[in-house]
């Protein structure tokens, strides 16, 4: 089974570079499910109904989150419908809407996607990641697992993958929106990347404007965040599991995109 899992998506921009891509990856790749962060498709954070709707029609399976899952509260009551494929990180404490994983059949096999929050520097009260991982994999045995590590610090997301080391098939970290180069497949099948990275404008710090960002760090006063225009980058990775739940191949893509020439702040 063939999965390609895309890096955040930060706006206008980068849905525009979704849409003209996925065409040609879905040829030169053939993946069976496609898999996406979606928690900044709107003007860089949250997500509406307008944009998710855009995006699966482009061709994405599912969306996973990470903590900007609420900053667009129209979407807070899509989530509890099972139709609409976003996840929130499971281990978000009970009664929160949404689910925080999703199962697929492809191929003859059983897949389930699992999406987690990370507790480092994140500034958020939520339940041990490693024990919410361990529970829905006791619940869950005869699935191939991929989750969706949605956190800042690279030891909390080697942690967990050492952790659960020969248990799931994939662990893929999300939320810096910086591609790292450290993809590997361990002796007992499990592949691991620290930051899959962004779909974004490349001229930006992280897909937001640079200069609102600096001025930030500058003045340590609060700003705005507002999508840039201008060329963007797409870093996704590609993932082959077998039949035994095991990873096979690991593959990080990272393409440029054309200038987009519409589009951009607050988009």
């Amino acid at each position: 089974m063939k999965i390609l899992f895309i890096g955040d998506i930060c706006g206008r921009p980068a849905r525009n570079s979704v849409i003209k891509l996925i065409p040609e990856l879905s040829k030169n790749y053939q993946p069976d499910l496609i898999i996406a962060n979606g928690e900044n498709l709107s003007a860089g954070l949250g997500v509406t109904k307008k944009n998710y709707d855009e995006m699966t029609e482009a061709g994405i399976d599912l969306f996973t989150s990470g903590n900007h899952i609420w900053d667009k509260k129209e979407i807070i009551p899509y989530l509890d419908d099972k139709k609409i494929k976003i996840i929130r990180p499971e281990n978000y404490p009970p009664g929160v809407p949404g689910r925080g994983f999703e199962t697929f059949e492809v191929l003859g096999q059983k897949i389930l996607i699992l999406n987690l929050l990370g507790r480092i520097f994140l500034n958020v009260t939520l339940d041990d990641p490693f024990r919410t991982a361990d529970q829905i994999i006791k619940k869950y045995p005869d699935h191939t697992i991929i989750i969706d590590f949605h956190a800042e610090a690279t030891s909390e997301k080697y942690a967990l993958f050492r952790y659960l080391d020969g248990r799931v098939a994939a662990i893929i970290g999300t939320h810096t929106h910086v591609q790292t180069n450290d993809p590997q497949i361990s002796d007992a099948g499990t592949a691991f990347l620290s930051d899959v990275g962004m779909v974004g404008v490349f001229d930006s710090i992280i897909g937001a404007k640079k200069e609102n960002i600096v001025e930030a760090f500058l003045k340590q006063v609060p700003f705005s965040l507002e999508v840039p225009i201008g060329e963007t980058i797409f870093n996704a990775v590609l993932l082959d599991t077998d039949k035994d739940k095991r990873s096979n191949r690991i593959e990080i893509l990272n393409f440029k995109n054309e200038t987009i020439k519409k589009g951009g702040d607050n988009q």
